[in-house]
């Protein structure tokens, strides 16, 4: 019988992309041979079932792990990095509003605006 999990788990991408009436089938299709016997077919298919959850849910904290991995690499702020920078500037804006004052923001040096030729007689305005 463990030969026979050990085949299923490992055919194909394994469980994690196999359904379950693609399992029953496969299950049946090995009780029609005669190479499992009909009462073990039902327990057969509830393990290869929970190899498949467990499977899945391994391959989603692998993929979670990589991607978190790779935008720290690059750089992007993680969800708590926003929370307290957020909360930094609550402080400080409840601070500045105790002290009467409103925020000046200082533009930066922008470039010079474009000049746009005057229209011609014809040319739509």
């Amino acid at each position: 019988m463990s030969d026979l999990f050990k085949k299923a788990i490992s055919l194909g991408l394994g469980l994690t992309v196999v359904s379950k009436e693609k399992i029953e089938k496969t299950v049946d299709d090995l009780v029609k041979r005669g190479e499992l016997a009909p009462g073990e077919s039902k327990a057969l298919v509830e393990r290869l079932m929970e190899r498949g959850d467990e499977e899945q849910g391994q391959f989603k904290r692998i993929i979670q792990e990589q991607v978190k991995r790779v935008l720290q690499e690059v750089g992007v702020p993680s969800e708590s990095d926003v929370t307290s920078l957020e909360q930094r500037v609550a402080v400080l804006e409840k601070k500045l509003a105790e002290l009467g004052g409103t925020p000046q923001l200082q533009p930066e040096a922008s470039p010079a605006p474009l000049e746009v030729p005057p229209l011609k007689g014809n040319e739509i305005e």
